[in-house]
C-alpha cells in the first residue's frame, strides 16, 4: 500500500460525493473522489491533517512525458529506482517528489515497455483509486 500525509486544500461537494485536493507538499497536491462530505464525516475540513493510501495495482507507470490527454488527474514524474520481475505481475518502485511510489504491473506490461532502472517515467493515479483516512 502507498501511503502519504498531507493536508486537505480544498473541498467541492455536490450531493453526496466530496472532490478533495490533498497537498503533499507545496508543489504536489493529489485528488480524490469520496462518497462522504463535511456535513457526514468531521475530518473533512480545509486544512486538516489526512493520509491517502492506494495499491500498488492502482498505479499506472507510462514512459517519457504524456504527450495525449488524459481524464487522470494525479500524474507525477520519477525515476525507477528498483524492478522485481516476476512471472506474472513485477513491483516497480519509483522515486518522485513525494517519495517513493510502487506499482505492480503485469510483467508482460514491464517487458513492452523496456522498463529499466533509472529510467524516467510518469506515474498516474485514478482520482477514485485514492482512499483517505485520519
Amino acid at each position: 500500500m502507498n501511503i502519504f500525509s498531507g493536508h486537505i486544500s480544498h473541498i467541492q461537494v455536490s450531493g453526496s460525493l466530496s472532490l478533495i485536493a490533498i497537498a503533499i507538499n507545496e508543489n504536489v497536491t493529489l485528488k480524490t473522489i469520496v462518497v462522504e462530505t463535511p456535513e457526514t464525516v468531521g475530518y473533512l475540513k480545509k486544512g486538516n491533517a489526512i493520509r491517502i493510501l492506494f495499491k500498488e495495482t492502482e498505479v499506472m507507470i507510462a514512459k517519457n512525458e504524456i504527450s495525449f490527454q488524459t481524464s487522470i488527474q494525479n500524474i507525477l514524474g520519477g525515476t525507477i529506482y528498483s524492478i522485481e520481475k516476476g512471472i506474472i505481475v513485477s513491483k516497480v518502485s519509483i522515486e518522485t517528489s513525494i517519495g517513493a511510489v510502487v506499482s505492480v504491473i503485469s510483467t508482460e506490461a514491464l517487458e513492452s515497455l523496456i522498463l529499466k532502472l533509472h529510467q524516467k517515467v510518469v506515474v498516474m493515479i485514478k482520482s477514485n483509486e485514492i482512499m483517505i483516512a485520519e
